[in-house]
């Protein structure tokens, strides 16, 4: 965190930046993050979240105005409310690849969650908050390029799933996960780590001026490309192996914490 050169921070939200499932900002967090703003330091929201889910933290993006949703496979522009890249997964690609694991997990059900919002396959199990998405057979469903095909099997072991989803798709799509029982699958090469390099060069800024912070596997793209790494206190043991050092945990507002010290430093 030298202080002779230019520093990015690029944090993931959910188990990171805040608990699981927060729509707000906590005060102080939010109070580091303007300082940090207002020092010149651009903080970039990297996350598994998609853009539906984001209302409550486009107050906190900062002046350089840009955050990266639904694991990179969107950049957006929260100032001018426009998508700057989008990189999905076309729908004849995303129906023969949905074949291929129905083909060896009958049991698969399938969402899309594509730029206007999720859409879900007649079996797929959907939350209150989304029972009034569109629903139907995918080859209907499926009109735009999907930022991520989101994956449940009930018949298969939640702890198991992402490993023989990965299986299945090979290098023909990026699997990830953020949750037990749940698999996301990107565009093949989309991660949080490739928007992040595409935007850092439109910023001029390297990988060694990036400070990263993360929890889950789906960040493990983006900690290993950045110049230091932190897993949070209670992030998932395979985050630990491969970050730098460690932050305390979302619920004590732990990515706030670490900053706070970097604001002494610029």
């Amino acid at each position: 965190m030298s202080t002779g050169r230019r520093t990015l921070v690029a944090t993931d939200i959910d188990g990171t930046l805040v608990p699981d499932g927060t729509l707000e900002v906590p005060a102080y967090t939010a109070d580091v993050l303007r300082r940090l703003d207002a020092a010149g330091v651009a903080v970039v929201f990297v996350t598994g979240r998609p853009l539906r889910w984001m209302t409550g933290f486009w107050p906190h993006v900062g002046n350089h105005g840009m955050a990266i949703v639904a694991n990179g496979a969107v950049t957006y522009d929260a100032h001018a409310q426009q998508i700057i890249a989008l990189t999905g997964i076309e729908a004849d690609d995303g129906l023969a690849l949905s074949a291929t694991i129905s083909a060896e997990l009958p049991g698969a059900r399938f969402a899309i969650e594509c730029a206007d919002g999720i859409r879900l396959d007649p079996r797929y199990a959907a939350r209150t908050a989304i029972a009034e998405a569109p629903r139907g057979p995918l080859r209907e469903i499926w009109t735009d390029p999907a930022v991520k095909l989101l994956v449940r099997d009930p018949e298969v072991d939640a702890e198991l799933l992402h490993g023989r989803i990965t299986a299945i798709v090979g290098d023909a799509a990026t699997v990830t996960w953020t949750m037990p029982g749940l698999v996301e699958i990107s565009a093949a090469g989309v991660t949080k780590a490739s928007a992040l390099h595409a935007l850092c060069e439109r910023l001029g800024v390297s990988p060694a001026e990036v400070i990263a912070f993360g929890d889950m596997p789906n960040d493990i793209p983006m900690l290993s490309w950045a110049g230091t790494s932190y897993a949070m206190a209670d992030a998932h043991p395979s985050v630990h192996e491969i970050a730098d050092r460690t932050a305390p945990a979302s619920a004590d507002e732990g990515v706030a914490q670490v900053l706070e010290h970097l604001l002494a430093e610029v």
